[in-house]
């Protein structure tokens, strides 16, 4: 059990310091571009694990051998699966680091890994048909005041369009929407399929959509001048390998050895984790103190939540 702990802990450390790996990167190449830099570097490691388990099945002759669990989608869950990549990856991705390049990496860090379980709560309670009792009108009353001070900082005028930051908060305003119909969508299919085979395809969607945006966008012949730039080499096996496949593992791996309560408490360690990072490493930020109280807020509103959801 303490061995699931550890690596929930490393998984969040990965996660936490992957902002300021992005706030570098941006300094070299287009938000679109790291995101499609990041999961090519996903999709070739979720190719060599599937080259590996097939020599390997092939060496103990049970290349024929049907793996259990594993079963096709539906024409609604293929459906599904290309939402959740288009929301949950392109655009999630592309508001996420669009978002850090504007304000620094730790006010979209606190939006998404505090309004999110918000954001997917309230679509809990539309498509999954969960009740809505006493206890969680409380806490959505009080995520309703912390949000206000975590996204405004206690100004109005940092979301007005006049604010020099009013684009950034807008992108990562975005992200916890984007987070939340990923999550709902995801759960949606989950439940009858492996979530490494379903993160994989999700994978390669999301190669196929950021490749079509960055030609779109005119970003392609940045992209091919700094593919082999190390830094940026580095910082896509740093995202595709250690924050999407070793860190989604962890995180399915958890879910299944322990509540997602006490799974899912994790994560608001998380944009407290960044803001020491960027403190440390001085990146550029606009986070406020009224911006972390607002998270505090909202991190107390999310915990009385979810507190009989399990």
């Amino acid at each position: 059990m303490l061995v699931i702990y550890f690596f929930l802990v490393l998984m969040i450390i990965i996660w936490s310091f992957s902002f300021i790996i992005v706030d570098i990167s941006v300094e070299f190449i287009p938000p679109l571009s790291i995101a499609l830099y990041r999961f090519i570097i996903a999709s070739i490691g979720f190719l060599l694990i599937d080259l590996y388990i097939k020599l390997k099945n092939k060496k103990f002759h049970n290349s024929t051998t049907k793996i259990n669990g594993k079963k096709g989608y539906s024409k609604k869950e293929w459906i599904y699966l290309v939402m959740a990549s288009f929301f949950g990856v392109s655009l999630f991705f592309f508001a996420q680091y669009s978002a850090i390049n504007l304000i620094g990496p730790s006010l979209p860090a606190l939006f998404v890994c505090l309004l999110a379980p918000v954001m997917i709560s309230i679509l809990a309670l539309i498509f999954f048909n969960e009740k809505l009792n006493r206890l969680k009108v409380i806490g959505f009353i009080i995520a309703t005041f912390g949000g206000f001070l975590l996204v405004t900082g206690g100004n109005l005028q940092n979301i007005t369009p006049e604010s020099p930051n009013f684009l950034g908060y807008m992108f990562a305003l975005m992200t916890p929407i984007f987070w939340a119909l990923y999550s709902t969508l995801t759960k949606k299919i989950a439940k009858n399929s492996s979530s490494n085979q379903m993160n994989k395809y999700i994978s390669y969607m999301a190669v196929i959509e950021l490749l079509f945006l960055v030609l779109i966008t005119n970003e392609f012949k940045i992209f091919v001048q700094n593919f082999l730039n190390p830094i940026l080499f580095l910082s896509s096996i740093y995202l595709g390998v250690g924050c999407y496949i070793i860190g989604y593992y962890i995180w399915q791996y958890s879910q299944n050895k322990l509540k997602s309560v006490i799974v899912a408490s994790f994560l608001y360690i998380e944009p407290f984790l960044t803001l020491i990072f960027s403190i440390l490493l001085q990146r550029g930020d606009v986070v406020a103190i009224w911006n972390i109280l607002g998270g505090i807020f909202v991190l107390i509103a999310v915990l009385i939540i979810n507190y009989e959801r399990e």
